[in-house]
């Protein structure tokens, strides 16, 4: 019989962490040493590694079923965590500390925006929460690949009938240009059966 390609072991260890986050990892720009912050971490699929390296976390979701899910997991996987680093709110109004993380993530959230105020106010809560150095992590839907009917305010109808705000090539670059970051990474798009985009947009932030 065929053993699996994937353990259990390794399912266990990792839980169902994004393959693009996962690469961070492997090349060491997210490290169990360094305090992570997930913003939008649903039931905090990018986390069960982190947590269970002992990396101090904190996750924010609007969720609060999402965000209870998180509580009880550290409480399993990271005893002692306290349930405080665990909040339920918006993006755009994050009740942490400036440049508290090393590592921002915001995985699969940023698409959700209502509109283009929104998507930039959610935008200066992430680098605002980022230390000086550290990593954002963004996967975004965008238009980079396909095109996709337009509903106004940045919002576009997607390949499942979704309204997503989307961005383009042209949008990422000059935010990463105002805000005087380095791309970690090229983009890199997937284009996900005909209907939608998603591009993995990380950065660095500048030291001073």
């Amino acid at each position: 019989m065929r053993r699996p390609i994937i353990s259990l072991d390794l399912q266990e260890e990792f839980g169902q962490i994004d393959i693009y986050v996962f690469d961070q990892m492997l090349r060491g720009n997210i490290a169990s040493t360094m305090r992570v912050l997930d913003a939008g971490c649903g039931y905090g699929r990018n986390l069960v590694y982190l947590l269970r390296r002992g990396c101090e976390v904190f996750a924010l979701d609007a969720n609060p079923d999402g965000v209870d899910h998180v509580r009880r997991m550290a409480q399993s996987l990271n005893p002692g965590t306290p349930e405080g680093n665990f909040q339920i709110g918006a993006i755009e109004q994050m009740p942490f500390p400036d440049r508290c993380a090393d590592v921002v993530l915001c995985n699969s959230v940023l698409h959700f925006a209502r509109d283009h105020a929104h998507f930039q106010a959610m935008l200066a809560e992430l680098w605002r929460v980022l230390r000086p150095g550290g990593l954002l992590f963004t996967r975004i839907g965008s238009r980079i690949g396909m095109d996709f009917e337009p509903l106004g305010n940045g919002l576009y109808r997607t390949g499942d009938g979704s309204a997503w705000f989307l961005v383009d090539e042209a949008m990422l670059m000059a935010q990463t240009a105002l805000w005087k970051a380095t791309l970690v990474d090229p983009l890199k798009t997937t284009i996900v059966q005909n209907h939608r985009c998603m591009t993995t947009w990380v950065l660095r932030k500048p030291k001073a």
